[in-house]
């Protein structure tokens, strides 16, 4: 894998029988380090001043979010184990959980595609199930292809 990558992010929210979803697609610097994986990204939230710069860390079962700028948090996905973390947002911070119940890691030369299933709690209350998936591929091999 090259160190200029493409970073495509999909998330779905499973909240009161309805589901959302969300993609940003964006690129980002990757490495490989004591044998986990890598991922820097920036990125714009819509309706926030400033970016949030993130830095990814995934291993077979474990995947940590780190977010610094407008939004600020730590987030740590673990097969089978709860996690807590404060996310701080300009409109004030809330706790917020996560139980993990799924991570999924295909590694190949030039893709990396990870999938984690989790339970979101926010202020000591379940508000929904869901689930992320980054797509992180060598910049100069991927073929991008909008879904209809």
């Amino acid at each position: 894998m090259t160190r200029d990558v493409l970073i495509r992010i999909s998330g779905l929210q499973a909240l009161d029988g309805e589901t959302h979803d969300v993609e940003i697609i964006t690129t980002g610097d990757y490495f490989f380090k004591n044998g986990k994986h890598y991922v820097i990204y920036d990125e714009v939230m819509e309706g926030l001043e400033g970016s949030v710069h993130n830095t990814v860390k995934i291993t077979r079962n474990r995947m940590d979010i780190q977010k610094k700028g407008a939004i600020g948090s730590h987030m740590v996905f673990e097969l089978d184990k709860k996690s807590q973390t404060r996310y701080a947002t300009p409109l004030g911070d809330m706790i917020v959980d996560f139980t993990t119940t799924r991570i999924d890691l295909d590694e190949q030369e030039d893709n990396i595609k990870v999938l984690v299933d989790y339970s979101l709690g926010i202020n000591y209350q379940h508000i929904s199930d869901n689930s992320i998936m980054m797509d992180i591929s060598s910049r100069q091999k991927t073929q991008l292809r909008l879904r209809k």
